[in-house]
C-alpha cells in the first residue's frame, strides 16, 4: 500500500498522520500495518530510522480504540528510544479520547508512576528493568494485557535483559498478540519468537528499501586545518537543527568548545555520559532548546528527532553502514533533509569504501545520482 488513506484505520488516527504531514507508509509499514491491524504476530527485521514507531503504535492504538477493555506493552531497550516512542504516541492519542499512555523509565520518581498507574493507562511504554520493578512492588498488572511490542529486540538481548524480558512476559496470562522489530535476528531471537509468538509473519526490509533518497548529499573536499572554519560558515548559513558526527567523546567537547567561541551555542552527546544527562540533553535537544548537537556513532544510535533538517559529518566513520546510519537520522517519515561530508586527503580509502556503497544501494533503488560534490582550496 503506498497511502496511508488506503489502510483501515480510524478517522482519528487518519487525522494524525495527515497533522503530521504523513502521507506515504514507509515499506515496513506498508507491510507491518495491515498485518498487526489483522490481529497478526510480527517477527520483523528491519534497521532503525525505517519507520518502526508507526509500525506497531497504529495497530496498537487501533486495537484499544475498537476495545476498550484491551490494553498495550511496549518494551525498549533503552529510555531515550521510550521517550521517543512515548512522544510519537501521545502525538497519535491527540487525536483520540480516553486513550491514556505512561512511561516507565529509570530516573524517574517511581513512586509518582505508582501513582500514575493507578488511572489505568492502556498503553504502557518502558524498559524491562522499571517495569519489572513495578511488578514486583505490585503497582503495575500486566496479566491481561493483549497487545505486546517488542522493539529493537536484538539490542535488547545484547544489554543483558533476555531473563528480564522472559519473566515480564511470563506475567501475561491472556492470550496476547506478539509484535517484534529488530535490526538483526540471531538464533535467539528466533527462540523468543517461537516461545511467546505464535506462527508470526516474518517481515524482513533490506538496507536498500531503507536507503532514503528525500536526503540531498554535498561533499566537501577540505583541508584539516580549514575543517573547523568551513564547518562554522555552514552552519551560520543553514538554518533549523543540526547533528554534527564528530570520531571521538573528546572531539564532541572540543567541537562545541570551539563552536561556542566563535558564537555558536551547541551541546554534545557522547558514551561518556551519565544516563540522566544523556536524557537531558536530548529532551533539551528535541524540545529545540539547543539547535546544533555534536555526537558520536555510539550516543546516536536510536536518535529520533524529527525536526533534523541537517547531518554534518565533520569526521567520516569507519564503516559505510555507519555512513547510511548517520544520515538517516534527517529526512524523517517522508520529510526531506540535507547530509553534508567533510572529505580531508585522509580520507580517500573510506570515503572510497562509503562511495561505492552508496552507489550500490542507490543503484538498487532506482536513483544513481547519490550526492555531489564541492571542492573547496
Amino acid at each position: 500500500m503506498n497511502n496511508f488513506s488506503n489502510f483501515d484505520l480510524s478517522n482519528e488516527s487518519q487525522k494524525a498522520l495527515e497533522g503530521l504531514g504523513f502521507k506515504n507508509p514507509t515499506p515496513i509499514q506498508s507491510k507491518a500495518i495491515p498485518a498487526g491491524l489483522s490481529g497478526q504476530d510480527i517477527l520483523a527485521n528491519a534497521q532503525t530510522g525505517s519507520g518502526k514507531t508507526l509500525a506497531f503504535a497504529l495497530p496498537l492504538i487501533e486495537k484499544i480504540k475498537n476495545n476498550t477493555n484491551s490494553s498495550g506493552l511496549i518494551l525498549t531497550p533503552t529510555r531515550e528510544l521510550a521517550k521517543q516512542i512515548f512522544s510519537v504516541v501521545n502525538i497519535i492519542l491527540s487525536y483520540h479520547e480516553k486513550i491514556r499512555s505512561i512511561l516507565l523509565i529509570g530516573g524517574e520518581g517511581i513512586y509518582t508512576q505508582s501513582n500514575s498507574l493507578k488511572k489505568s493507562p492502556q498503553i504502557i511504554i518502558g524498559t524491562p528493568g522499571r517495569i519489572n520493578d513495578h511488578l514486583d512492588r505490585g503497582s503495575l498488572n500486566i496479566n491481561n494485557c493483549d497487545l505486546v511490542v517488542l522493539d529493537e529486540t536484538d539490542k535488547m538481548l545484547e544489554m543483558g535483559f533476555e531473563f528480564q524480558v522472559r519473566d515480564i512476559l511470563k506475567t501475561i496470562k491472556n492470550k496476547k498478540q506478539m509484535l517484534m522489530f529488530s535490526a538483526t535476528l540471531p538464533n535467539q531471537i528466533i527462540k523468543l519468537s517461537s516461545k511467546y509468538s505464535n506462527n508470526p509473519q516474518r517481515i524482513s526490509i533490506q538496507q536498500n528499501e531503507v536507503l532514503n533518497f528525500n536526503i540531498k548529499q554535498d561533499v566537501i573536499k577540505v583541508s584539516p586545518k580549514d575543517k573547523f572554519k568551513e564547518l562554522s560558515n555552514q552552519i551560520k548559513k543553514r538554518d533549523g537543527s543540526i547533528l554534527v558526527f564528530v570520531k571521538t567523546k573528546y572531539g564532541t567537547e572540543k567541537l562545541s568548545k570551539r563552536l561556542k567561541k566563535d558564537g555558536i551555542k551547541s551541546t554534545a552527546l557522547h558514551g561518556g555520559l551519565r544516563q540522566n544527562k544523556r536524557s537531558r540533553i536530548m529532551d533539551n535537544f528535541r524540545d529545540e532548546k539547543f539547535r546544533i548537537m555534536i555526537a558520536t556513532d555510539i550516543a546516536s544510535r536510536g536518535i529520533d528527532v524529527p525536526h533534523i533538517e541537517h547531518v554534518i559529518n565533520y569526521d567520516l566513520p569507519q564503516a559505510p553502514e555507519d555512513f547510511v546510519h548517520r544520515i538517516g537520522r534527517t529526512a524523517r517519515a517522508g520529510s526531506v533533509g540535507e547530509a553534508l561530508s567533510f572529505i580531508t586527503p585522509n580520507d580517500s580509502k573510506i570515503w572510497k569504501s562509503i562511495e561505492m556503497t552508496l552507489q550500490r544501494l542507490s543503484n538498487k533503488g532506482g536513483d544513481k545520482k547519490v550526492f555531489k560534490k564541492r571542492k573547496r582550496r
